[in-house]
């Protein structure tokens, strides 16, 4: 992995202490939203879909609105799902199949949250910048995802 921007660190040291002592699924997911939401400039949306049978389903987030279910598959979230790989996106418009819940949404980064070889969800971060996340970015987010998922283990 590379190694991670000063912000990252500190944003991962954050994340930490913040859900350090809580294994809520959704309790820790909620804090991490409003966390992520607070300290990435130039988001419109930060949170979790979480996969129930075929299809992820809104979790707790930050920002407007959200689609409710998005099929395994389908768009960036339903690809990194169904992938188990990252979905780091310059353009969502040019991303065959995305899935428009926020029209103001022109870039998006999708993080699998794979527990034992299974998909729990995705964290799933859109701006309306086009080209926003950088590969700093995905390896930031990246470590953010395992602090989520360390979490929920104690």
């Amino acid at each position: 992995m590379a190694e991670l921007s000063l912000a990252y660190r500190q944003l991962v040291q954050q994340a930490r202490a913040l859900l350090s002592g809580e294994r809520h699924v959704i309790a820790n997911a909620a804090n991490l939203s409003a966390l992520l939401f607070q300290e990435l400039a130039d988001l419109n949306w930060a949170g979790f879909y979480f996969l129930e049978d075929d299809e992820l389903v809104v979790g707790p987030f930050q920002g407007r609105p959200a689609c409710v279910r998005i099929p395994l598959g389908k768009g960036v979230c339903g690809t990194a799902a169904q992938t188990g790989d990252t979905q780091r996106v310059e353009d969502v418009h040019a991303f065959p199949g995305h899935i428009a819940c926020d029209p103001a949404s022109r870039s998006e980064i999708v993080v699998p949250l794979i527990v034992d070889g299974a998909v729990l969800g995705v964290l799933d971060i859109d701006s309306p910048r086009p080209a926003r996340f950088s590969a700093e970015d995905q390896a930031g987010i990246e470590a953010l995802a395992r602090v989520y998922l360390d979490s929920l283990s104690g």
